[in-house]
């Protein structure tokens, strides 16, 4: 893989921890909504998506990607759970689900970064 391909990797690895940081901040602002819930879902899918095409390709570390993956699913369905029970029944899912899986989502984001400059 190219040097400018793992440069992309990586700038995406760090628009995914953006965008999580940006939109937990913004759900404290706003006090968080089954939209959220719904758009980091909706977010999240075709980005799991493109890391199993990464793998696919040998264009990241397959094991790091792997379990980076699963972080990130972890991660949405604490975030987006605790969201949308919250909104559906008033109750979070356990205290600090959400900020459990936002910092899991961001983690996941660094990890598939990462895994794409140990790639060989």
């Amino acid at each position: 893989m190219t040097l400018a391909a793992r440069i992309l990797i990586v700038l995406a690895s760090l628009s995914g921890l953006l965008g999580v940081g940006l939109s937990a901040a913004a759900a404290h602002v706003t006090g968080g909504s089954l939209t959220t819930a719904a758009q980091f879902l909706l977010f999240h899918a075709p980005a799991l998506l493109a890391l199993a095409a990464l793998i696919a390709a040998g264009a990241v570390h397959p094991l790091l990607a792997q379990i980076a993956g699963y972080v990130i699913v972890l991660g949405l369905a604490l975030f987006c759970g605790d969201l949308s029970r919250r909104a559906f029944s008033g109750m979070a899912l356990f205290p600090r689900a959400a900020p459990t899986g936002g910092i899991l989502l961001m983690i996941g984001w660094v990890m598939i970064g990462v895994s794409s400059l140990l790639n060989r």
